[in-house]
């Protein structure tokens, strides 16, 4: 028998089920409210909320820039779209979960719309890079849009359309960002929690390719 340890991982290509570390069922502890906002991390929610996952590199950066955004409730990071059922983030490093960091947003869309948050979701990192972003290589730093209702995924696809044209004429790559129906959605480690609003001079890894998305 071959031990997950003895596997010789290479984080730029997804693991297979039978290589994804085990997880756990215990979810992880997380605040009951936002740091920078007064609303619950995990509901309810006192108004008509929708709910948005993107993933766009390092889940620090992502996370302030939505929580930034006027009609933005909530903001939580964590983990999707791999195998490892509540897993850790030293486990999410390791490259054998398939997860990928990302951002849940709850927003009023009667303040701002899904098609505003798909906006700043291309113009504020360059999906065109595969299996990183930036300086952040692996699988856990991968361009993802999960869709939580058939609308979303529409738009999603739509927008990503559109961005192709104008990276085209800007010269740029081909995108490689995952667009699918929203996987079940694990909350990292409280510390990761709005981490840049109680650390204001840690790292951020947000960085666009200079184009914008006509949308």
């Amino acid at each position: 028998m071959v031990l997950r340890s003895e596997i010789l991982v290479n984080k730029n290509v997804l693991p297979t089920p039978d290589q994804a570390l085990p997880g756990r069922e215990t979810p992880m502890a997380v605040p009951e409210k936002h740091f920078v906002h007064d609303a619950p991390l995990l509901g309810p929610f006192a108004m008509d909320v929708d709910f948005a996952i993107f993933g766009l590199g390092c889940f620090w950066g992502a996370e302030r820039k939505f929580w930034q955004r006027e009609g933005v409730v909530s903001t939580a990071v964590g983990y999707a779209g791999g195998f490892t059922p509540n897993p850790t983030y030293e486990e999410v490093c390791s490259g054998l979960t398939g997860h990928s960091e990302v951002v849940l947003v709850v927003y009023e869309p009667a303040k701002v719309s899904y098609e505003q948050l798909l906006k700043m979701f291309w113009e504020l990192h360059n999906p065109t890079q595969g299996m990183r972003q930036g300086n952040d290589i692996g699988t856990q730093y991968r361009s993802v849009i999960y869709c939580t209702t058939p609308g979303q995924l529409e738009a999603a696809k739509n927008s990503k359309d559109v961005f192709q044209a104008e990276l085209n004429k800007a010269g740029k790559g081909e995108i490689t960002t995952e667009i699918d129906e929203a996987p079940t959605f694990y909350f990292a480690e409280a510390y990761h929690q709005q981490y840049l609003a109680k650390n204001p001079e840690g790292y951020c890894g947000i960085g666009g390719t200079g184009v914008t998305c006509p949308i």
